[in-house]
């Protein structure tokens, strides 16, 4: 690729994420005038992206807001303490650093042949929730993607038996503190492209994502699996958005016992429609991911 032409693509990726992040932030009200953002900066790809892009977006926001980044030191051996202080000057951008040796819990969980995620992120979050208070922050950003968000669903799906995934905004069980998760939108591989094109310092990780068995690696490969179809995982992140209760199976959600013929029901009953994404028994194989034995059932 040449330098024009490689210029011209990373001009476009840095145009369709601040796009996507301005909509998530707009779709779910994450940002309110007078806010104060504390960006959970990791040192990873992704919570560097988005720290860019929220900086580009103040100054062309018609509201004011500020924000402020925060990195967990988890006290992991080998840390680069040095790396992210010397980024956040170099960028302007005000910032403070939390010292706090959880890397010994979590090293006693390891050594233990246990994966640590749950561990660690209730105690990185109970940490920045002090640190929002300390800071006076009204909301608090982290950088989860997408790609994020589907591989907790699957999670969800497959282990706990639960629809359910990352909001892009909550609040805490306190009631005190409003997450907000402004690369919801955002793919995974343009966060690493993005990554790329920038040069961030990146600050490998050498807890949970380096795991074997844990569990999200393997939601991370079928992910990356099902990209290989065309609109397979832009549609199940669309599918989020988009529930129909009365055509799921939780009770609590909707009223089937008392549901009667003169009951009025959205979508209503389409089983003798044709479905909008049928296989029909002339598609090939290698175009819809069905074998040829289950082409023939389809007959």
């Amino acid at each position: 690729m040449n330098e024009q032409k490689q210029k011209y693509e990373n001009n476009k990726l840095e145009k369709r994420l601040t796009r996507l992040v301005g909509q998530a932030i707009g779709d779910f009200n994450m940002i309110e005038d007078g806010d104060k953002v504390m960006v959970c900066l990791s040192g990873g790809k992704d919570s560097y992206g988005l720290l860019d892009v929220l900086l580009k977006l103040r100054e062309r926001a018609p509201i004011h807001f500020d924000v402020v980044a925060v990195n967990l030191d988890q006290k992991q051996p080998g840390f680069p303490a040095e790396i992210l202080p010397n980024y956040l000057d170099s960028v302007g951008v005000p910032y403070h650093i939390e010292t706090q040796d959880t890397y010994s819990i979590v090293k006693r969980v390891i050594e233990e042949g246990k994966t640590t995620c749950g561990l660690c992120s209730r105690l990185r979050r109970g940490i920045l929730y002090r640190v929002a208070d300390e800071l006076g922050a009204t909301k608090i950003a982290l950088g989860h993607h997408r790609d994020d968000i589907l591989e907790t669903f699957l999670l969800n799906l497959f282990y706990g038996a639960k629809i359910k995934a990352m909001p892009p905004k909550l609040v805490s069980d306190d009631g005190k503190h409003v997450v907000i998760r402004p690369l919801a939108y955002c793919a995974e591989a343009d966060m690493a492209r993005y990554a790329e094109v920038k040069q961030f310092p990146i600050i490998p990780c050498n807890l949970c994502g380096s795991q074997e068995n844990l569990q999200r690696q393997a939601m991370k490969a079928m992910i990356a699996e099902w990209s290989k179809k065309k609109g397979w995982v832009e549609n199940m992140a669309r599918a989020m958005g988009t529930v129909v209760p009365s055509h799921l199976m939780d009770a609590d959600l909707f009223d089937f016992k008392n549901l009667t013929v003169h009951t009025a029901v959205a979508e209503g009953d389409i089983a003798f429609d044709e479905e909008p994404c049928a296989v029909t028994v002339n598609d090939k194989a290698n175009e819809t991911g069905f074998t040829e034995q289950t082409i023939q059932l389809l007959r």
